[in-house]
């Protein structure tokens, strides 16, 4: 694809990079190498992103994942995040509300020692959390990431829709960026109940990964400009895609510079300005 010329700075809070043995991206989605990655987010006109490893199988911790992709990310445009997991079932039902009685961490699952080492590596810039598929890490974890005072990138949808996600996480004391506004994949009833939360958390920002509606971004923007990020979810979708979307929103520019940059650089340091060197 053309490299696109555009005006903005432009940083990414959602991108995967799944390293395997081979250092190559292989686990789900297109298979995409660092160097491709690299080389799709400069035809994109992305500065920085924010990197973190996908799913890995059941039973299976992230550990050796969080490493590669930080090892990964070292003089390359990326800034690595560490995903973490649990044993709690993120869901609202009885039954789950019972099974999280007995949650027990097990070996494979981030406990609050991987969180104070993870946040004092400075390689790391943050947390991602995918409860649906890794379950919600103990309370204990969680109030180590609070006080690591990193941003969290959570992965909502309906199995773990706004208002579980404000019942579950924003009572810490941590920025959290809802994926998607919250509805992936595409539940624009899901992105709305996402930005109504906008109102009564301060600490929460959504990331248009996959949204691909106009009206719910102009929304975003126009109602909430200092709560929007740019997320390109790449490598499932070429970075390009997701920058398009956003620069040919009827906004006005200095909104699109929020989106595409500053109100990122105000969460996640490692995408300010000061870090493009």
């Amino acid at each position: 694809m053309l490299e696109l010329e555009h005006g903005f700075r432009v940083v990414d809070v959602h991108a995967r990079l799944d390293p395997d043995d081979g250092a190559v991206v292989a686990s789900r989605g297109r298979e995409v190498s660092p160097e491709r990655l690299q080389r799709e987010m400069h035809q994109a006109g992305v500065v920085r992103s924010a990197v973190a490893p996908g799913r890995r199988p059941a039973g299976e911790g992230y550990l050796r994942a969080n490493n590669a992709v930080a090892r990964l990310s070292v003089d390359r445009p990326f800034r690595a995040l560490a995903r973490l997991n649990g044993p709690r079932d993120p869901g609202e039902s009885t039954v789950s509300r019972l099974r999280n009685l007995a949650a027990a961490p097990a070996d494979h699952h981030t406990d609050p020692g991987d969180v104070e080492q993870y946040a004092y590596d400075r390689r790391l810039h943050g947390f991602v959390l995918d409860p649906v598929h890794d379950g919600l890490p103990t309370e204990e974890t969680l109030e180590e990431v609070a006080r690591a005072g990193e941003p969290v990138l959570v992965h909502g949808g309906r199995g773990f829709p706004p208002h579980v996600v404000a019942a579950s996480l924003l009572a810490y004391d941590f920025p959290v960026i809802l994926s998607s506004f919250g509805g992936y994949p595409l539940d624009r009833g899901l992105m709305r109940e996402a930005m109504e939360l906008l109102d009564s958390y301060d600490d929460l920002y959504l990331d248009t990964a996959f949204v691909r509606f106009r009206d719910v971004l102009e929304t975003g923007l126009l109602e909430h400009p200092d709560r929007i990020m740019f997320g390109s979810g790449a490598p499932d979708t070429h970075p390009d895609v997701g920058v398009m979307e956003v620069l040919t929103l009827d906004v006005p520019e200095d909104l699109l510079d929020r989106a595409l940059s500053k109100n990122a650089a105000r969460v996640i340091e490692g995408l300010a300005p000061g870090a493009d060197a």
